[in-house]
């Protein structure tokens, strides 16, 4: 089983794309100018700010997904496809003057007052994990250089800060307030994510749970967002012991976290799910999905594959799976010890936490060795551990591998080093005793001085909000006082008019209404005709285009005799609002032929005239079927893959009506806008709005003529099929 696990893992780490130096810019879309400061971060793990001139450079794979975010402009996504430099380019970012005038070296008294936040908040990020008072000292000061009207962009980065300083301190409570006082002025998913998580970690479940599931129910989300926020319930189900639950929403967060190649996500929600499986008591699932935890992790940093070793070393322990247990540890070990031997060729040292250090791994191999009986394999495991911890100064690794190495010796019958190592025990005891008082006594100054901090911030937010109060106070009574006295004299002035005027008003406006209605009405509708016709002509024109671009003139001169023909009926019929049913098939039918000309790879069509319909006895505006049939190709059955098929259907419904069908198979209305969006297009068709538009005229003006309904083909909206009914009087 091992050696199984061994070559899956190995042959994973080949299919996996080797780790670059990724280098590339963050710009202003409109001016190039590059923006300094943005928080550029890959796979939700490494995170880089971009320097002065915007640029940057953060270790990444083919395939993980560029997050770039900043207070100014909504978060951008890029997905790596090639090792080359990336340029990525951002639109409406609110402080472009402000990074022009950076590059130009100069600054006004508003911009400089802008810097000297940014600069007390990049202090306060570079002292957050190593000095929490400089940290929060650097916060105050930015919430200082707000001013009493502070900028709300700014202001809620501040608080974000404060929070993520109080989060990384284990100051939960704190983090909650100061991540609620973010989201006052800016309302950000991330920060949102981050104050569930902190309410998850102050044990306040039904929060944490109401915000995940907040975060959820938004429409705009990004992928990342909402894997976390499913693993983020699924935290909370299990901390409530409701381990269905923690599993199915596990399980969300790993369908996302596949279908969008978040690797780190994959493999926490591999380890979560089968911590998940574990604690409810099915230990098979829990192994298939340790397995999946253990292979992904190799591939990733040292200490994330660490930590999952010593995780699932853990669960084999509970299990009594001890061979696997030590083996695994094993493992472990000598990563560690590689690690450890070449961190001078790492950029960033790698970090190993508490738990997976070489003292703590050989305490484990030789408890479980104890165990299992195996007392002479188990003591040298102990001793490596007391030495190693004795040099790093980890005395609670220390205590407990001297307890256990008494013990070894007192089943080895050795009493004398029992007797010795109990004493060094004993001894190891009463330092650690005299250190957690020392630890409660920092823990107390770090306690009070925390508070006092934190008092300092809420009386600058009291005055912040006490002086926002007074002038938005002061500034309503203005307003009102102005107000009133606007009131007064249009009240004066406008009784002695209105009362004269409301008389003539009366008299006329009830003759002229239906007059005014029904002159309204013919000058939209022929406003309406007069936009359908250019749009018409310009759409047409773009195909005689292709042909002359693709020089083939044969096609393009039948195209354009074909095309003065439909032409010539079309401004025949322009100034009309009715023509007879039988000249709008024919115009269709050259229509038709014109696009399919074009398109014969895409389409084939057909236009069915049931011999029951009585032609001739009904009428149809101009110009009323086309821009379905043109929406029908130009957007459905174009970006098809394989050929597709409209029709268009002419039937009696009854004496008095009948109904036009208009249905392709195309890629469907959901699919297309998709597309649209995808390749910025920036004309966009005005057909479909004047045919809404004249539709709706004409029913106010001939009670309810035309009706039209529009509905996807197949339930997955594949094909669009557009039904018409039309009314003989």
């Amino acid at each position: 089983m091992l050696g199984s696990i061994t070559l899956t893992a190995q042959e994973y780490r080949n299919q996996t794309p080797k780790e670059f130096i990724l280098e590339g810019t963050v710009k202003v879309k409109e001016n190039r100018d590059p923006i300094p400061d943005a928080e550029v971060r890959v796979g939700g793990v490494r995170t880089v700010r971009t320097n002065a001139l915007g640029e940057f450079q953060i270790r990444a794979r083919i395939g993980d997904e560029l997050e770039v975010s900043h207070p100014a402009f909504e978060t951008v996504f890029y997905t790596l496809n090639t090792e080359e430099d990336v340029d990525v380019l951002v639109e409406g970012f609110d402080d472009a003057n402000d990074v022009a005038s950076f590059k130009r070296g100069t600054r006004s008294k508003r911009e400089g007052t802008s810097l000297t936040h940014q600069q007390f908040i990049d202090s306060a990020q570079r002292y957050e994990k190593k000095n929490i008072d400089k940290s929060i000292a650097f916060v105050e000061n930015s919430i200082k250089a707000l001013g009493k009207r502070p900028d709300r962009i700014k202001a809620g980065l501040s608080y974000e800060t404060l929070g993520n300083i109080y989060a990384h301190w284990a100051q939960f409570d704190l983090a909650v307030n100061s991540y609620k006082n973010s989201l006052r002025y800016t309302d950000k998913a991330s920060v949102r994510l981050r104050l569930a998580n902190a309410l998850l970690n102050n044990n306040e479940l039904e929060a944490a749970e109401e915000t995940f599931k907040e975060i959820l129910s938004k429409t705009r989300q990004v992928p990342y967002e909402k894997i976390a926020a499913y693993e983020g319930l699924g935290d909370v189900k299990m901390a409530a012991a409701s381990y269905p639950e923690a599993i199915d929403n596990y399980n969300k967060g790993l369908e996302l976290a596949n279908k969008n190649l978040i690797t780190p996500k994959i493999t926490d929600l591999n380890s979560k799910l089968a911590e998940a499986y574990a604690a409810s008591g099915n230990l098979p699932e829990a192994k298939g999905y340790f397995d999946n935890s253990l292979n992904l992790a190799s591939s990733q940093s040292p200490q994330r594959s660490l930590e999952e070793k010593d995780k699932v070393a853990d669960f084999y322990g509970r299990n009594n799976l001890y061979d696997e247990e030590i083996e695994l540890r094993k493992q472990a070990l000598e990563q560690v010890e590689d690690v450890e031997g070449e961190q001078h060729t790492f950029s960033v040292s790698p970090t190993v936490s508490d738990s997976v250090t070489t003292q703590a791994l050989n305490y484990k191999i030789g408890s479980a060795l104890l165990l299992q009986e195996k007392t002479e394999e188990a003591i040298p495991y102990l001793q490596r551990s007391i030495s190693e911890a004795d040099k790093k100064e980890d005395l609670i690794v220390q205590k407990d591998a001297t307890r256990k190495l008494s013990e070894a010796f007192k089943y080895q019958g050795d009493f004398a080093k029992a007797l010795e190592s109990y004493q060094s025990y004993v001894d190891l005891v009463d330092r650690i005793y005299l250190k957690k008082e020392q630890q409660i006594s920092q823990a107390a100054r770090f306690s009070r001085d925390i508070t006092n901090k934190q008092n300092r911030i809420t009386s600058l937010e009291k005055d912040i909000a006490l002086s926002e109060s007074r002038m938005d106070l002061i500034s309503t009574e203005q307003a009102l006082i102005s107000e009133s006295n606007k009131r007064q004299q249009l009240i004066i002035y406008g009784l002695g008019i209105g009362l004269v005027l409301l008389a003539i008003t009366l008299f006329f406006m009830n003759r002229s209404i239906r007059q005014q209605k029904l002159a309204n009405n013919l000058l939209a509708l022929r406003s309406l005709r007069s936009q359908m016709n250019p749009h018409f002509i310009f759409n047409a024109l773009n195909s005689v285009n292709n042909y002359i671009a693709m020089n083939d003139e044969r096609n393009a001169n039948r195209y354009l005799s074909e095309f003065s023909v439909l032409m010539r009926s079309v401004l025949e019929n322009s100034e009309e609002d009715f023509i007879p049913l039988s000249k709008e098939i024919e115009l269709l039918r050259l229509y038709t032929k014109l696009e399919h000309a074009r398109f014969k790879d895409k389409f084939d069509y057909e236009i069915k005239v049931d011999e029951s319909l009585m032609v001739e006895e009904f009428e149809i505006p101009p110009m009323l079927l086309q821009p379905y049939i043109e929406n029908a190709v130009w957007h459905g059955l174009r970006y098809k893959e394989s050929k597709g098929h409209l029709l268009v259907h002419f039937k009696q419904v009854d004496d008095q009506q009948m109904k036009i069908i208009i249905e392709d198979d195309g890629i469907g209305r959901k699919r297309s806008a998709e597309l649209k969006t995808k390749h910025q297009q920036q004309q966009k068709s005005k057909g479909m709005g004047n045919i809404k538009k004249r539709i709706a005229i004409l029913n106010d003006m001939y009670k309810d003529k035309v009706d039209v309904f529009l509905t996807d083909v197949e339930a997955s909206g594949e094909g669009t099929r557009v039904e018409l009914t039309l009314k003989k009087d």
